[in-house]
């Protein structure tokens, strides 16, 4: 079973989201259901946004089905986001040609770094005398 198909990730935070890419007809799945039913709906753009930016031709002949789990609302929608976008940089990467792939990246890359590399920061731990990372309690002198 020689199958056309790649497997990546997107991160944000906690926020884990693997993508499967495979040959198509267009098809961009998230947990199982349609792209279009995403929630919240304010963040819905953002999801589009590798789709916007590359066209809807690019997306065509792939199959892409994301499983999305961990973190929050916002952060899973940011981990979709870079996964979709890995996803078709990877399968024409691998499938299609060096120069598309090229085109692609440079496209992704001049809109927004963040759809293909994952951002580093995470939470502080809490220490000892505060109530949280940094913030101290108040002192008191008498």
């Amino acid at each position: 079973m020689s199958q056309e198909a790649v497997q990546t990730y997107g991160r944000k935070k906690t926020a884990t989201a693997v993508a499967f890419c495979k040959k198509g007809n267009g098809l961009i799945k998230i947990n199982g259901s349609p792209l279009e039913l995403v929630q919240p709906e304010v963040l819905k753009l953002k999801v589009y946004e590798p789709v916007l930016i590359l066209g809807q031709d690019k997306f065509a002949g792939v199959d892409i089905r994301i499983r999305v789990k961990g973190g929050g609302a916002t952060s899973q929608i940011y981990a979709i986001r870079q996964a979709l976008a890995k996803a078709i940089v990877a399968y024409y990467q691998k499938y299609v040609d060096e120069a598309s792939k090229r085109e692609i990246k440079n496209a992704l890359t001049n809109y927004d770094r963040t759809l293909l590399v994952a951002d580093p920061r995470r939470c502080e731990p809490k220490k000892f005398g505060g109530r949280g990372a940094r913030a101290r309690f108040q002192k008191s002198y008498r």
